[in-house]
């Protein structure tokens, strides 16, 4: 792993949870939906294709605890929706998104459906530590 700097849109959309062995955690600041995004600590990967054999399996498992991450978060989660579009911010990352029917999105995608609800003070706290904890840190 080289020089590792997330993307400046990640900073100002999610707040960091801490390094995994490959991935940064960070959660995203939409309190309607519990989610976590996952940025590979590899210097210039933009697509999967990027990681080494070692390091995309590494990814998978990380994905499986981000996910277990997700649920630990209080809202109920139905489906989780994992996706790596980099669209719009080309650093490889992977979302993982906890779905349930009559969320505000529901049932289509949470890019672009509506300006996200930034999580209170103390409510961000109790999500954050709850997140570090199912992902152990």
């Amino acid at each position: 792993m080289g020089m590792f700097a997330p993307d400046p849109a990640f900073l100002a959309t999610s707040h960091e949870l801490g390094d995994l062995p490959l991935c940064q955690a960070r959660l995203q600041d939409d309190a309607r939906y519990p989610w976590i995004v996952l940025i590979p600590r590899v210097e210039a990967a933009r697509e999967l294709e990027d990681l080494s054999p070692g390091d995309l399996a590494r990814l998978t498992d990380e994905i499986l605890a981000a996910g277990r991450a997700v649920r630990a978060l209080g809202a109920p989660v139905e489906k989780l929706n994992i996706g790596a579009l980099g669209n719009v911010t080309p650093q490889l990352h992977v979302h993982v998104v906890g779905r349930r029917a009559g969320d505000p999105a529901w049932p289509g995608p949470v890019w672009g459906h509506s300006p996200a609800q930034p999580y209170e003070a103390e409510d961000l706290a109790a999500v954050t530590a709850a997140a570090r904890g199912a992902l152990g840190l």
